[in-house]
């Protein structure tokens, strides 16, 4: 069993933790178990599979912003893939080179691969006639956030 799924009063999933965390979250009162094996106890509760949470959580806030830019979120959201040849991408390219004032945006970055880098060297797109087979994006969240 890998852990005990969470729900927020509305029913959507949180996230997962461990029986022992949710033995203390019923302990503490701030769940009631929805689902159980009812053949396993541990101490006076049995061993829930899932939990509802009492009071409902706002969860706005973690996804109200844009992700943090980072080289390895822009390899993630563009799935390693080569913005220019479409072969695997190691490295990330500056659409407007930083030479020439481009920043680490996300709609200024994309992923190459070290052979499509080299080659568009300190040039845009355009000047080393190399289009971009997609444009960078703001990604979303899922996107970028590891998956377990």
């Amino acid at each position: 069993m890998s852990g005990v799924v969470v729900l927020n009063t509305d029913n959507t999933a949180l996230h997962t933790v461990s029986i022992p965390h949710a033995i203390r979250m019923l302990i503490r009162q701030v769940a009631i178990i929805e689902e159980a094996l009812e053949d396993r106890q541990i101490g006076p509760y049995p061993v829930p599979l899932v939990l509802r949470l009492v009071r409902y959580v706002k969860t706005a806030f973690l996804y109200g912003r844009t992700p943090a830019w980072s080289k390895r979120s822009v390899l993630r959201r563009d799935q390693h893939i080569c913005a220019f040849c479409g072969g695997h991408g190691t490295t990330i390219d500056h659409v407007v080179p930083t030479s020439r004032g481009g920043r680490n945006t996300w709609l200024n970055t994309v992923c190459a691969c070290e052979t499509c880098n080299r080659r568009k060297a300190d040039r845009t797109p355009a000047e080393a006639a190399m289009p971009l087979r997609f444009a960078p994006r703001v990604p979303l969240w899922r996107e970028v956030t590891p998956r377990p």
